[in-house]
């Protein structure tokens, strides 16, 4: 069962979202909040496994309340963004606070449901490609070969490949087929750079690859 908290200032969109997920059988909402304050207190209390967490609140919003959150040590919490506009500016500073992924209210329902599933699985909610041009466009260059040594070198030659696809904005299934692998391994490949490289997901590891100069921006 997947635990949802979900925090708007908008009553009706918090009610439109509780409706929907509750509704099904994987999920249940567990908190709402109007506001990022409220959120905060929700998470504490109820300890969910996503928050559905509007950009735009009264009181603290949405990338406040994400860096408060995980400054609190809440790394495992998956945190979808919601918002009504979709800017490039806001998207990365969601995800540099420590977003999972962004969600545009006017997400159809099986694509919000099933981002709520993927943040959940470990996946990022956000179009591999919509990644990639983020980090570019707003990862300052770093000085060539500023990549730290000491966590490189504690990933194998398969899992730095990885790492290098993924923070190109390859999906699981497009590195299983260039490296000939399967999706099961790509993933539990994924997962040991996490681990190894301390991140919490896997648009952490495309961002820390852009910043340490691992991954230069371009073609």
């Amino acid at each position: 069962m997947i635990d949802v908290v979900v925090a708007d200032d908008q009553e009706l969109m918090r009610d439109g979202l509780a409706v929907i997920i509750d509704r099904q059988e994987d999920m249940r909402i567990v908190g709402q909040a109007a506001d990022g304050a409220e959120a905060i207190e929700r998470v504490q209390e109820a300890r969910p496994d996503v928050l559905l967490l509007d950009v735009r609140m009264p009181t603290l919003d949405g990338i406040a309340t994400t860096r408060a959150l995980r400054a609190q040590g809440f790394e495992r919490l998956a945190i979808l963004m919601l918002t009504t506009f979709d800017l490039d500016e806001v998207v990365y500073e969601a995800l540099r606070a420590g977003a999972t992924g962004f969600v545009l209210k006017d997400t159809p329902r099986e694509q919000l449901l099933g981002a709520i599933r993927a943040s959940v699985a470990g996946e990022a909610p956000l179009a591999p490609a919509i990644t990639r041009r983020l980090i570019e466009r707003f990862v300052a260059a770093p000085t060539p070969g500023s990549a730290p040594t000491a966590e490189l070198e504690a990933l194998t030659e398969r899992e730095h490949e990885v790492l290098l696809l993924l923070a190109r904005g390859r999906t699981n299934g497009e590195m299983a087929s260039e490296l000939f692998l399967s999706e099961t391994t790509v993933k539990t490949h994924v997962g040991a750079v996490l681990r190894k490289l301390g991140l919490r997901d896997r648009t952490a590891a495309a961002i820390w690859a852009y910043e340490t100069g691992l991954v230069r921006p371009g073609p």
